[in-house]
């Protein structure tokens, strides 16, 4: 099983400059990579692969044209150019839209990668970061990382610094338990368990949607290309990481209360992308279903439980005795004749 670690890096001002070049070096590198590949394609008809311009990196790198200190991950950035062609290649054949490979921006390129931890990188015993080119940066290890570090990712988000580890672990099994639970999820409470138990929704965007406007309008309010408007953008995307992250912090911790609690866990096997082009797609968005069943299945199978989803489809039109009970959506109570069960939809 392979899983990330994310810390915080606290450079200096010259280590940040420094990183900040080595991220500019590896964007470029990658632009140059879909440049070639168009050319060739257009001039020559040929269509180029990793291996063809890996070739090159040696001569590039011996010109001094490349400025991206490790080998290793100046070829990791084409291979990320690669795998680009490679999806867009996939997506014409299944006959979905294409999405041909564009150039990144300084906006939209905001990671490199070392892919053999050691080559380049290692957390010394000191507690820091050794990064290759940029020196020993001080980390913030919240918690140790657990298992075997395969590669490091360089991350700038929101601008702050991020190591990101992936990380070979093992599974480590909890205790045998006999109870089980199902899961339902919905919009007016997250998650409703079938012992009645109400997990409320947090709905944490729409609690910050004030923040996030004043955000926007300090943005629409300065002049492009200035420095109050880049200071005002780094602000408005803190509010969207704080979100995020308190999306997330919940969904960890209602996910590994139910992994602790229980041997089987049943869920909905939802189809989100089609919720979310329905009638509520903001609140669909904000309740990040698809996230919370990720979470809930990797943790279900590092403990060693079972997970399963389940098809929603006529589960709340039926009642656990068998009978059909109709309903439409605006209805939020079952009511069987038969049996008499008389308790709420979800």
């Amino acid at each position: 099983m392979r899983k990330t670690f994310k810390y915080r890096l606290y450079p200096n001002k010259q280590q940040a400059a420094v990183l900040t070049g080595q991220l500019t070096e590896a964007r470029r590198l990658y632009n140059a990579g879909i440049q070639e590949r168009r050319d060739a394609w257009r001039m020559r008809r040929v269509s180029l692969n990793y291996y063809d311009q890996a070739s090159q990196l040696k001569e590039i790198r011996a010109a001094g044209d490349l400025g991206l200190a490790n080998f290793s991950a100046s070829q990791d950035v084409l291979r990320r150019v690669d795998k680009a062609f490679r999806a867009f290649f996939r997506r014409v054949k299944a006959g979905r839209k294409p999405g041909f490979p564009r150039f990144k921006s300084a906006r939209r390129f905001d990671s490199y990668t070392f892919p053999a931890y050691g080559d380049g990188c290692r957390l010394r015993d000191n507690g820091r970061l050794y990064v290759q080119g940029v020196g020993e940066i001080k980390v913030k290890l919240h918690r140790p990382v657990g298992g075997r570090v395969k590669t490091l990712t360089v991350k700038r988000e929101a601008g702050r610094w991020y190591a990101c580890f992936s990380v070979e672990c093992f599974a480590k099994p909890l205790p045998s338990n006999g109870k089980s639970v199902g899961i339902d999820l919905g919009l007016e409470s997250f998650a409703v368990q079938d012992d009645a138990t109400v997990h409320e929704n947090p709905r944490v965007y729409e609690t910050a949607q004030a923040r996030l406007a004043r955000a926007q309008q300090r943005v629409a309010r300065r002049r492009r290309g200035s420095k109050r408007r880049r200071k005002a953008v780094r602000l408005l995307q803190r509010v969207h990481l704080k979100v995020r992250n308190q999306r997330a912090d919940f969904q960890h911790k209602l996910a590994r209360e139910l992994v602790d609690n229980h041997g089987l866990i049943c869920a909905e096997k939802l189809n989100v992308k089609g919720l979310a082009r329905g009638l509520h797609p903001k609140q669909v968005h904000d309740a990040g279903w698809a996230a919370f069943l990720d979470k809930l299945a990797y943790k279900a199978e590092e403990a060693g439980r079972q997970f399963v989803r389940v098809d929603p489809r006529g589960t709340s039109q039926r009642c656990p005795c068998g009978n059909a009970v109709p309903k439409t959506l605006g209805q939020r109570w079952h009511h069987c004749n038969k049996c008499g069960l008389s308790v709420p939809r979800d």
